[in-house]
């Protein structure tokens, strides 16, 4: 029997590579995969290679470009009337509103559509009501409606986005969980963490502060410098270590923050880096104190990496992190508190000792990768048993 066809769209390939990393090529054994996102194209030629599924280019932006979009739905619509999925599934939410409207007029028996961080709960006056009729057509259009985190499910429920019988949140939360044999800093040796170290200009006795992700506003890049800078007398021996692209295009940092991150020594910036698990082996903490999230990876990436977090009080984050068991749990865009979550964790060393010892085990028990994927599979069975549409297990 052959296998039904599956198509997952992202709006652009960095999502591939952060979102479903290992998912797209563990979905393959139990359907004909085929993938769908903007480029570049050697990006998606990098994805199909590992995933072993083939990549589809359709340009897509994530920025709000209505000639562009409108486009974008008639190749999508074209693309799916041929190909015939029998699921189409989407992340992110421009790939979110223009997969499902195509997917709906192409007449897809089964439309899914993830949610991983609602840029919308930033914005505001007739932007945020744009953005609030897009979220609503999107799950309109869509058949299920999964956000990554409970919290995020609950954000949804409260504004009236979908119907509550079309959200649910798979598993524990997570849109691909974490391989923590991967993640694990058994696999860095002190020689090479000592290296790493010297290169970036870390003195051994240095308490090391990490944040991986976009230098952007509302990651709380702003907030964080400044907690640090403010902090620096007060905190001897310190480094922040800052792992990730500048997007000053979307979202771009104040000036006073870059005259900081360029001025002082302490603060260190990698650029973006394909693999962050050397950064974390050298690093003592993550500062995260990003405003909205759905379910960050770098949260389960530091924490299976052994290291307690601070973090804000928003979705996925406060799922992840248990305030005082595995990481500490601050208001968001609060440089103060943000700061003295930070000089606490070196100064209180039978504190810090506590909560690194759970780090990597709280993350174990609950987001183990396997866990999540095989719940997703088994979400997807339910659903084409509902339709109707007969399902076997390949034999590959």
């Amino acid at each position: 029997m052959a296998k039904l066809k599956l198509f997952r769209i992202t709006t652009v390939p960095m999502s591939l590579n952060v979102l479903l990393k290992g998912q797209l090529r563990f979905m393959k054994n139990n359907f004909e995969v085929n993938v769908v996102s903007a480029g570049p194209q050697k990006d998606l030629e990098e994805v199909s290679s590992r995933e072993r599924v083939p990549t589809i280019k359709v340009e897509m932006t994530r920025a709000i470009t209505p000639v562009k979009d409108l486009k974008a739905v008639w190749q999508l619509y074209k693309l799916v009337r041929k190909e015939k999925p029998t699921i189409v599934h989407t992340h992110t939410p421009k790939a979110g509103i223009l997969g499902m409207l195509a997917a709906k007029l192409a007449s897809v028996p089964i439309r899914l559509h993830t949610v991983a961080g609602m840029p919308l709960m930033e914005a505001t006056g007739g932007k945020r009501k744009l953005l609030d009729a897009v979220e609503k057509l999107t799950y309109a259009f869509a058949s299920k409606v999964y956000p990554n985190s409970k919290g995020l499910k609950n954000f949804i429920l409260e504004n009236n986005y979908g119907k509550k019988e079309k959200i649910k949140v798979i598993a524990n939360g997570s849109s691909n969980g974490i391989d923590t044999s991967h993640f694990n800093p058994a696999n860095y040796t002190q020689e090479q963490n000592q290296n790493l170290r010297k290169q970036l200009g870390i003195q051994e006795k240095d308490f090391v502060f990490i944040f991986v992700g976009r230098l952007v506003g509302d990651k709380g890049i702003n907030e964080l410098v400044k907690a640090f800078s403010n902090s620096k007398l007060k905190i001897q021996n310190s480094k922040l270590l800052l792992v990730g692209p500048h997007e000053p295009e979307l979202d771009p940092l104040e000036p006073e923050t870059l005259q900081e991150i360029e001025s002082n020594p302490n603060i260190i910036t990698t650029g973006y880096q394909a693999d962050v698990r050397p950064y974390l082996a050298i690093s003592n903490a993550l500062a995260f104190p990003s405003y909205r999230e759905g379910f960050p990876n770098v949260v389960m990436q530091a924490g299976a990496m052994g290291l307690p977090s601070i973090v804000t009080d928003i979705n996925g984050c406060n799922e992840i992190v248990k305030d005082g068991k595995n990481g500490m749990i601050i208001p968001p865009k609060n440089t103060d508190l943000l700061k003295k979550a930070m000089i606490k964790l070196i100064e209180d060393k039978e504190l810090y000792n506590s909560l690194k010892s759970k780090a990597r085990k709280m993350i174990k028990s609950r987001y183990e990768q396997k866990i999540v994927w095989q719940a997703l599979l088994e979400e997807y069975k339910t659903l084409l048993n509902e339709k109707g549409i007969e399902y076997k297990t390949p034999i590959n």
